[in-house]
């Protein structure tokens, strides 16, 4: 079983999103990058020297930081609410 199936995606975009089939919006990209990063590191926390995951690991942090500086500079109020909501911030 992938632990990324259409049935998670669906329910990410329905929850973070306008709704299912809002497959682009930044709060619904943000929040699938943000459980696949979580993933990605309870891998690599067993499997330290997986070098193509941390490789991985990191892009998908560059592209999460990508689109949370999207939503700040087009509306900081989505930007809050979606870091409040995933806890991304301290």
């Amino acid at each position: 079983m992938y632990y990324l199936d259409t049935e998670k995606k669906k329910e990410f975009f329905e929850k973070h999103g306008k709704g299912v089939a809002d497959t682009g919006s930044p709060e619904a990209q943000v929040a699938i990058y943000s459980y696949r990063i979580s993933h990605l590191t309870n891998h690599l926390k067993t499997n330290r020297k997986d070098f193509s995951t941390q490789r991985a690991l990191i892009a998908l942090v560059a592209k999460r930081r990508k689109a949370l500086d999207y939503l700040i500079s087009k509306d900081i109020t989505r930007y809050r609410a979606i870091v409040k909501e995933l806890g991304l911030r301290r």
